[in-house]
């Protein structure tokens, strides 16, 4: 059986243990991966910190030129890339295929670098002085990423910390390792020089190691929000900087006035695209007004009847299967949960079976309604193919109810209304708003993040954000006195006169 190895200094290294990786569509193992102990990690910031200096002192147009291959290599292969994600994650082609044009996108904002790193510069502030500030990079930094978007959340950082001059180590997932280690794999391809890219596979032992290492500089993450706030606390009493993007719980707002069969066709995708596995997957549907929440269950329930499901590999599905045995069982549990208290589960995807693949870790869309603010199920994060519809009053109570969640991640309002989109898009406490549109994700040269609890530290993901959480600013002043200019102690603060 094949094992997936770390890469560590331009080389494929092996581990003295590993771990299974399953194929979620059939339940069964597939391959191995490296389960790195700490001195596989020690290893790959050794071959980082080796390769940072001559790294940092490349010109950034040289950088660049490296991306623009890399961009050019990533399209080339994109087949055999998303096959790696359908075949271990288990999500639709077209879905991974989605996944991976997101994440080049991200390859195309870091080959801007050269502009982006330009810093700023001030003629004469004082008497013969001049005064610049610059960009300069971190050193080694990290990057630890979840199993729902093997290719694309990688390159949501890696490209433009190393845009950027700084050497970088990767921690994917070990659920489904193959795709970013490919991805890596032809960054290297690229014309990446030895080190400066890295990666290691394994779980918290490698990734405890990261947060204590004095030589790891910044780490960005990831995943759930109790593991985000640990990781935050953990790597920002180390001293680094610390991105840790968490959970979420997102609502969408659908007004009386709204398209009730566009809100309906896009909740659909919203909220069972990728099973549901997403963080900005739609989870709760808010519906203002008895009406229209009947209107939008009867719109909605023939179309989860006829969602088509099965194996990750096969094109033309709308969901595949959850990413391993153990994360369907605790989405079930929610569902069972749910019934529990109370709230109406109008569909039922629990009982589904795909032909041939019975081992397979499927379950269906289900719909509850009549959900509640104090249901588990409205609390906390699903992470699969479950919509909750609460019901309320008017806008403001929508609004109310979402600003009183702990998360504040994404969230949309389904309107012909401008002056009520006006008034969501200004008041609500959440970082991603979408008007119509059910998964706002920003476009790469804007910044990815929520608020709240959906996000630890200052700073959003890719974007301008991220030249600025891979870099540090130098300010200089600088004055070359004349040799017949005569000079006397001050001792008051500098100050320009007027």
């Amino acid at each position: 059986m094949s094992v997936v190895s770390h890469l560590i200094n331009g080389e494929l290294v092996e581990s003295k243990r590993t771990l299974d990786v399953t194929n979620p569509s059939t339940g069964k193992v597939i391959r191995q991966v490296a389960d790195a102990d700490t001195a596989d990690v020690e290893l790959a910031i050794s071959a980082a910190q080796a390769a940072f200096p001559a790294w940092r002192d490349t010109p950034p147009a040289k950088r660049a030129q490296v991306m623009y291959r890399f961009k050019q290599l990533l399209e080339e292969h994109a087949d055999r890339l998303v096959q790696l994600v359908s075949e271990e994650h288990g999500k639709t082609p077209e879905d991974a295929m989605g996944e991976l044009k997101r994440g080049i996108e991200n390859v195309e904002y870091a080959c801007g670098v050269p502009e982006l790193l330009k810093g700023e510069y001030s003629h004469n502030v004082g008497p013969g002085i001049d005064a610049w500030s610059n960009f300069q990079p971190l050193g080694v930094v990290a990057g630890i990423t979840p199993f729902n978007f093997p290719a694309m959340v990688p390159l949501w950082m890696y490209p433009m910390a190393i845009a950027c001059g700084n050497t970088f180590i990767l921690k994917p997932s070990e659920k489904d390792p193959s795709a970013s280690m490919a991805v890596a794999e032809l960054l290297q391809e690229a014309g990446l020089p030895k080190g400066v890219m890295n990666v290691i596979h394994g779980g918290r032992e490698a990734v405890e190691t990261l947060l204590d290492a004095k030589a790891v500089k910044a780490i960005s993450f990831v995943g759930s929000t109790p593991v985000a706030e640990a990781i935050y606390s953990r790597g920002s009493a180390a001293g680094k900087r610390v991105q840790a993007l968490g959970g979420a719980k997102n609502h969408a707002v659908v007004l009386p006035d709204a398209d009730l069969e566009n809100a309906a066709n896009t909740l659909m995708g919203a909220a069972y695209g990728s099973c549901g596995e997403r963080c900005m997957a739609i989870s709760v549907a808010v519906c203002v007004g008895d009406e229209t929440a009947n209107r939008l269950v009867e719109t909605m329930l023939p179309k989860i009847a006829q969602l088509k499901v099965g194996p990750g590999t096969d094109k033309g599905l709308d969901m595949g299967p959850l990413v391993t045995a153990e994360h369907r069982n605790k989405v079930l549990g929610f569902i069972e949960e749910g019934v529990n208290a109370g709230a109406t589960l109008v569909a039922d995807g629990r009982s589904l079976k795909v032909a041939g693949h019975e081992e397979g870790y499927f379950v269906g869309g289900c719909l509850f309604d009549n959900v509640t603010a104090e249901m588990r199920i409205y609390q906390e994060e699903i992470f699969g193919p479950v919509l909750c519809i609460v019901r309320v009053g008017s806008l403001d109570d929508a609004m109310q109810l979402i600003n009183d969640h702990e998360y504040g991640n994404g969230t949309c309002l389904f309107t012909r209304d401008g002056e009520a989109a006006r008034r969501f898009t200004d008041a609500i406490e959440v970082g991603m708003v979408g008007v119509n549109v059910p998964l706002p994700v920003p476009v790469a040269y804007h910044s990815f993040g929520g608020w709240k609890r959906s996000l630890f530290g200052d700073l959003h993901a890719y974007g301008p954000d991220s030249v600025r959480f891979y870099t540090r600013r130098k300010a200089v002043s600088q004055r070359w006195p004349s040799v017949s200019e005569a000079t006397t102690a001050e001792f008051s603060f500098p100050a320009n006169q007027s």
